[in-house]
């Protein structure tokens, strides 16, 4: 009975000596990693920037130049929505709204809309989704040219009443085997001009400021 006591006694032990060495490991590992990780992400989400306000649009540090807006029903979410605001020589030319479509195939659907001050479209990209791969997945650039048929697009052109995908009546392409993912950006594209329609002298109004470290 002592032997197997001890036994057990030993087990414990050692289970507990292996979790500290585990938790130590990855403490240490994430320390190490952590603003190596940090810096990625904002390179990346800078490029996006990038890719829909051109570097020459703007001379301000875009990243840092946020405001924040709340509009649960055109913005997708009931948390506030990063606006990414670009400016040349003081004067807001573009703002880049980190808006949702809360209603794709599995979930929300993370977006990038940049609008410029005459309410045109300077480009959507999708930064974060869990649509279904080789079907819903077609709204990333990397997969699609489609992401990039926003370009240039206003509540105009087409008209707003068009703001839907073909299968529903409207301008826009959906995916073969696939309509509610693109119908969930599309509704989203066109909410954030709604909002930005709305509240655009407020924004065009924007001191800069800086929000990020």
């Amino acid at each position: 009975m002592k032997s197997a006591r001890e036994n057990m006694l030993r087990a414990a032990i050692l289970l507990s000596l292996f979790a500290f060495i585990g938790t130590t490991v990855l403490s240490f590992t994430y320390e190490a990693t952590k603003d190596r990780i940090v810096q990625n992400e904002r390179d990346a989400l800078l490029r996006s920037l990038h890719n829909i306000i051109k570097p020459d649009m703007h001379d301000n540090d875009i990243y840092n130049d946020i405001i924040q807006v709340s509009d649960p029903e055109l913005l997708g979410t009931e948390a506030p929505v990063d606006v990414y605001i670009a400016r040349k020589d003081g004067k807001v030319v573009a703002a880049v709204f980190a808006s949702i479509a809360p209603n794709g195939y599995n979930g929300n659907i993370k977006l990038l809309v940049g609008v410029d001050v005459d309410q045109n479209l300077t480009g959507v990209r999708v930064i974060g989704h869990i649509e279904t791969p080789g079907l819903g997945d077609a709204i990333e650039e990397q997969r699609s040219d489609w992401i990039l048929g926003f370009s240039g697009k206003s509540l105009q052109n087409p008209p707003q009443s068009q703001w839907k995908v073909k299968k529903d009546g409207g301008y826009f392409d959906q995916f073969t085997g696939a309509t509610i993912t693109p119908r969930a950006v599309v509704k989203a594209v066109s909410n954030t001009l709604l909002y930005f329609k709305a509240h655009r002298q407020t924004i065009l109004a924007t001191s800069e400021n800086v929000n990020h470290e």
